[in-house]
């Protein structure tokens, strides 16, 4: 460190590595932004490994963090020799987190429309009564959404009570039981 005018100065490698550590910082944000708007860049070039480890938006993030993240323990002082591996430190971090998150993006719901298929075995609560032989009426939740759906069962079930969804009659019922029999 070199003092001029009563100002210290950080050497001009250490202004260098700054430089290339912030630098790495913002080009790993700008990868990081192309691929959640374009998509992934590399797209099919490392299919070969296992998972999505070196996607674009895996790669954007270990690159940003280790370049912010060295450059902030450079800037709080610490040798080249601890600003290394606390930015690789970092960057496997935030890395992993992309990794995480692009797989909870990838394996999340869709939009697909809800069908009575999709209600067999969930719970449901009984609407309408359903009478010994006829058909009551159930409401079901599936996916956030409420369907409520004609159901038949083997013996009378009265409103309000819980039954299990056990399989289609048609696309608008669904066989239904008792959640718990009634001991005899």
């Amino acid at each position: 460190m070199t003092e001029v005018s009563g100002v210290t100065a950080a050497p001009a490698h250490e202004e260098s590595t700054m430089t290339l550590f912030l630098v790495l910082g913002v080009a790993g944000l700008v990868l990081l932004a192309v691929s959640l708007l374009v998509g992934d860049l590399f797209d099919g070039v490392f299919d070969a490994l296992p998972g999505d480890v070196f996607s674009s938006a895996v790669l954007g993030g270990f690159v940003s963090a280790f370049g912010f993240g060295a450059a902030l323990s450079e800037g709080l002082g610490a040798p080249l020799g601890l600003v290394v591996p606390v930015g690789v430190v970092v960057g496997l971090v935030f890395g992993w987190f992309a990794s995480w998150l692009t797989r909870l993006v990838r394996g999340g719901g869709s939009d697909a429309t809800v069908t009575t298929a999709d209600a067999v075995g969930r719970d449901a609560k009984v609407v309408t009564g359903i009478p010994a032989g006829g058909f009551g009426v159930v409401r079901v939740q599936v996916g956030g959404h409420s369907l409520q759906l004609n159901a038949r069962a083997e013996r009378p079930v009265e409103v309000g009570t819980e039954v299990y969804v056990t399989g289609v009659l048609s696309p608008t019922a669904v066989a239904v039981a008792l959640v718990r029999d009634e001991l005899a």
